[in-house]
């Protein structure tokens, strides 16, 4: 017998009422579409017979209280169960303002979206993390990423406290080792791109202490883990780990995934079918698709500076300016997944650092999985 279900992944849409909208001409997305392309997903995922929606984090553009507050009344209409995680634009510092949530506001705020645990899960209380039973032995766990240092502002990249490492170990301990054990968390743990945990402007977007996680999700034989942050569509492996990180609703090229997942009998094979869509066009922006890459092309030179003036390249300022025009959509690229870079053209070090960059199998060789595979576990 084989049973089935299917579920859908939207990250950090980075809702934005209009009159919150924070005008910057530095930022790489577009919160202006926040709203109108959320609400063009759900119009397509009510069409589907959806199991459950996953939104790992930044929700909000800067964790305002009316954007979380809209965010929490629109996912309380869906006609199926959404989960979600923070991300470190929901929640920036560890006190609370008048505009602005704490940690507690929003375990408050989404209690009906994984923190409510009932009678079949572990957390609860203003416990920002979650491990509930969210399907017949279908585990959901939500993790917190998002920490403070001793003055209140938030912690420059990701971090797992001692104390939800601990609430994990037992946790999965207590879940049913035949179970299939689905994590959630913002930042992301395995590396989606080459060197990432070392590179300075790479391992903000990863946890801390990854490899704690790691061994705890290992031992546990937990398969899947989903992250967002990045902004970038990748599937990431180690072992028998995969993480799938999906890019921004609001950032080129404006995905979500839509995931069929297939067990057999005995629970000892799962097989995952990962399809990708994208919002393509919005009224107003009809040319949705074009318009975000050129706004993204057009902020990338200062972004494409630091990192070709960073290790392990180091160019000068100066030689490194020469490089830019060729690199405007090189982030844009990578977004979208499945990259494919040669940049004959360039110097040989470069090319080959380059090359890097796009998806390649352990053995080097061009193999695009980051939008649409079969994936067995």
């Amino acid at each position: 017998m084989i049973s089935s279900f299917r579920f859908a992944i939207l990250s950090d849409p980075h809702i934005a009422l209009p009159e919150t909208v924070l005008d910057s001409s530095k930022r790489f997305h577009l919160v202006e579409i926040s709203i109108p392309a959320i609400e063009q997903v759900f119009a397509e995922l009510n069409k589907l017979d959806l199991d459950f929606l996953l939104i790992p984090g930044d929700l909000t553009q800067h964790g305002e209280q009316q954007n979380h507050t809209w965010l929490a009344d629109r996912l309380s209409t869906l006609p199926y169960p959404a989960y979600v995680v923070p991300g470190n634009h929901d929640v920036i510092a560890a006190t609370a303002t008048e505009a602005h949530i704490d940690m507690a506001d929003f375990v408050r705020l989404y209690r009906k979206f994984g923190y409510s645990v009932g009678e079949t899960g572990f957390g609860g209380g203003d416990r920002p993390y979650y491990a509930q039973e969210i399907l017949p032995d279908v585990w959901l766990i939500g993790l917190n990423s998002i920490a403070f240092e001793t003055d209140g502002s938030q912690h420059w990249s990701g971090l797992m406290d001692v104390e939800q490492r601990a609430w994990l170990e037992m946790t999965l301990a207590q879940i049913p080792n035949n179970a299939l054990k689905l994590a959630m968390i913002h930042h992301n743990v395995l590396e989606h791109l080459p060197g990432q945990s070392h590179h300075r402007m790479g391992k903000r977007y990863m946890l801390d202490n990854a490899p704690e996680l790691i061994s705890l999700l290992e031992a546990a034989n937990v398969s899947l883990l989903f992250t967002g942050h990045l902004h970038v569509q990748d599937i990431a492996r180690r072992g028998n780990l995969y993480e799938i990180t999906t890019g921004s609703l609001v950032s080129y090229p404006h995905p979500y995934r839509i995931v069929q997942v297939l067990r057999d009998g005995d629970r000892t094979h799962t097989t995952l079918q990962v399809e990708s869509r994208r919002v393509e066009s919005l009224p107003e922006w009809e040319d949705l698709s074009q318009r975000s890459r050129d706004w993204m092309g057009d902020r990338s030179p200062s972004f494409m500076l630091q990192f070709l003036t960073a290790p392990p390249l180091n160019l000068s300022a100066e030689a490194a300016q020469e490089f830019l025009p060729d690199l405007r959509n090189f982030w844009a690229d990578i977004a979208a997944g499945d990259a494919h870079f040669t940049f004959e053209h360039l110097p040989q070090e470069i090319r080959r650092y380059l090359h890097r960059f796009s998806a390649l199998d352990a053995e080097g060789n061009y193999h695009p999985i980051d939008n649409n595979t079969v994936l067995k576990i």
